[in-house]
């Protein structure tokens, strides 16, 4: 099986090939864990049928749906994390009316939209019709309780609202409505796979509080981790309803939102993921084709 695991997908082989759909959950930094798994696919010659995702989950799949290979992402990602200045470069080099158009310096108050056209890499198009792979983005319509999905239009507008974490970021105003994380209503949208694919890959980054109950939280730690409680409360009552055919949940309770900086650490971390990843897709597969 491992044989298998390591040997691509005969590109001659489109009829009896199975399509694979691929579910990149929200979480902040914690979605970083996503990129060992778009690895998996470029080293097992797979391109996903289509790519669903929320706030982080959104943004590497809009990464990949670009063209960008996971290795490509890898390195995008390690360049920024191992390298404040050049972080801090990019930001202070706004010219100061990008800067007030940021929206300043006071929590939940930052442009979005601004901020990623300053960090994302240039590979990323502006409009969902330039990707390579279908790419479903979701976010969270506030008033209108219910989610938003995006599938064509302008992918920048998408994705902002996609990761519009509330208290850090304002609201995205999308068709006169106001958008806040694809993650409050729809962690991992792999519900947004169904029936459109023969398999359904989803990765769950959303993660727990962490420690041995004696820790009292901050204010921040304890709204973040109620928000996670939340939407592992989600997760567990939609996985009643329907589960993907392979569900992965990294070990990366550990790492906070906003833990940016330790991508090195998160990816170590999720490589161990890899193989075990590689011998169950390429088993699936296989069981596919054998039909």
């Amino acid at each position: 099986m491992d044989l298998v695991a390591k040997t691509p997908i005969p590109s001659n082989a489109v009829m009896a090939d199975p399509t694979i759909g691929l579910a990149l959950g929200a979480g902040g930094a914690r979605g970083f864990a996503h990129i060992p798994v778009l690895e998996v696919f470029d080293e097992l010659g797979i391109k996903p049928a289509l790519i669903a995702g929320s706030s982080m989950g959104a943004i590497l799949g809009a990464g990949y749906a670009a063209g960008m290979s996971g290795r490509d992402i890898r390195d995008y990602t390690l360049e920024l994390a191992d390298n404040r200045g050049l972080v801090l470069n990019r930001f202070w080099g706004l010219r100061p009316a990008s800067i007030r158009a940021l929206g300043g310096f006071r929590l939940g108050q930052f442009n979005l939209p601004r901020l990623l056209r300053a960090f994302l890499p240039p590979a990323i198009p502006e409009d969902f019709a330039k990707l390579k792979l279908p790419l479903t983005v979701i976010a969270t319509d506030y008033y209108g309780q219910c989610e938003m999905v995006r599938t064509e239009g302008d992918l920048y507008e998408a994705l902002s609202a996609s990761a519009a974490i509330p208290a850090l970021f304002a609201p995205v105003t999308i068709d006169g409505r106001l958008m806040i994380d694809g993650g409050i209503f729809n962690p991992v949208p792999y519900d947004h796979l169904v029936g459109k694919v023969d398999i359904m890959v989803a990765i769950d980054v959303i993660g727990a509080p962490e420690g041995d109950g004696s820790l009292m939280p901050n204010r921040i730690d304890s709204l973040f981790g109620a928000s996670q409680l939340m939407m592992q409360s989600h997760i567990a009552l939609k996985m009643k309803i329907c589960q993907p055919d392979i569900y992965i949940r990294p070990e990366v309770n550990s790492y906070k939102v906003l833990d940016f900086f330790k991508a090195r650490q998160i990816l170590e971390i999720c490589d161990r993921l890899k193989e075990p990843l590689k011998r169950d897709l390429a088993a699936r597969i296989e069981d596919f084709v054998r039909r």
